[in-house]
C-alpha cells in the first residue's frame, strides 16, 4: 500500500536484511507475511507506523510501504499484503520462506500514544486493519485501561482479516468490534453496507468523546473523516492513515 504519510523521524534501520519466516493465507487475496531480521534483532516503533519493504534481484529494486501489524519489539514484523498483481505484489506473491527482503523504517505520524486518550474509535477498510491489530496487541500486552470500538469494513465475509484474533481480543480488553460487509453475502449475519454516521451512532452515541483513527484507501478514508466530523468529533481528534 502506498502511503501519503510524512516522515517525522529518522529511520532506525535502513535496507536491513529480513528473511520471510512464515506465510499465512488470510483471505482469497490477502496473505500474512512474517519477516524476521537475519541478525534476530527486534524493531521498536509506535503502534500504527509503517516501513518500506524492498524486493531486489539482479535487474531491479521495487519498494513499497506497508503498515506493521505486529506489536513493537516482536520476534517478527507482520504485514497483511493484498496481492493485486502490482510490480511489488507480483514478486512477493511468489515469495518462499527463507527469501530475503530489505526493510527501512519505521515511519509515520499515524500512531497510538499510550496515555493520551482512554476512549478510542478505530475505523478500518480492508487491509487497513493492520495498524489496529498492532495497536490492540500493544494494548493487550501492556494491559492498558482503554475503551475501544472498532468499525471494520470489507466487501465479503471471507475477506475478514484476523477474524478469530479479533474475537479473542474482545475477551482480553474493553473492545467492541463491528464488522460490516458491503457486498451481498448471504453467509453473513452481521451488519451490511458501508459505514455511515447512523451506523456509528447506533453503536456509539457518545462518539464525539473519542480519539478517532482511520486507515484505508483514499476514498474510504476521506469519507470516514467526513462522517467523523459530522458526528461532532473535533478535527484535532481525528488521525487518518491514507494509502492507494
Amino acid at each position: 500500500m502506498n502511503k501519503n504519510d510524512t516522515v517525522t523521524e529518522q529511520p532506525k534501520i535502513n535496507n536491513k536484511e529480513y528473511k520471510v519466516a512464515e506465510i499465512i493465507e488470510e483471505s482469497p487475496d490477502v496473505k500474512l507475511y512474517k519477516f524476521r531480521a537475519l541478525d534476530n534483532t527486534k524493531l521498536d516503533f509506535d503502534p500504527g507506523m509503517f516501513v518500506m519493504i524492498k524486493y531486489k534481484d539482479q535487474t531491479q529494486e521495487i519498494a513499497r510501504a506497508f503498515s506493521i501489524a505486529s506489536e513493537p519489539n516482536s520476534e517478527t514484523l507482520d504485514f497483511y499484503i493484498h496481492l493485486i498483481n502490482g510490480r511489488f505484489t507480483s514478486k512477493i506473491a511468489l515469495a518462499k520462506v527463507g527469501d530475503i527482503y530489505y526493510i527501512t523504517g519505521p515511519y509515520g505520524q499515524f500512531k497510538f500514544i499510550p496515555g493520551e486518550n482512554k476512549k478510542l474509535m478505530f475505523i478500518a477498510g480492508g487491509t487497513g486493519i493492520a495498524p489496529f491489530i498492532s495497536m490492540l496487541r500493544y494494548i493487550i500486552t501492556r494491559k492498558l485501561d482503554v475503551d475501544v470500538i472498532l468499525f471494520y469494513s470489507v466487501r465479503f465475509s471471507n475477506e475478514i482479516i484476523a477474524r478469530s484474533e479479533l474475537q479473542e481480543m474482545e475477551k482480553l480488553v474493553n473492545l467492541k468490534t463491528i464488522i460490516t460487509v458491503t457486498r451481498e453475502d448471504t453467509s453473513w449475519n452481521g451488519e451490511h453496507g458501508r459505514i455511515t454516521k447512523e451506523m456509528i451512532e447506533k453503536y456509539m452515541p457518545e462518539c464525539n468523546e473519542r480519539m478517532t483513527y482511520i486507515c484505508g484507501p483514499l476514498e474510504f478514508a476521506k469519507a470516514m473523516k467526513n462522517i467523523s466530523i459530522s458526528c461532532n468529533i473535533p478535527s484535532e481528534k481525528i488521525s487518518a492513515d491514507i494509502w492507494g
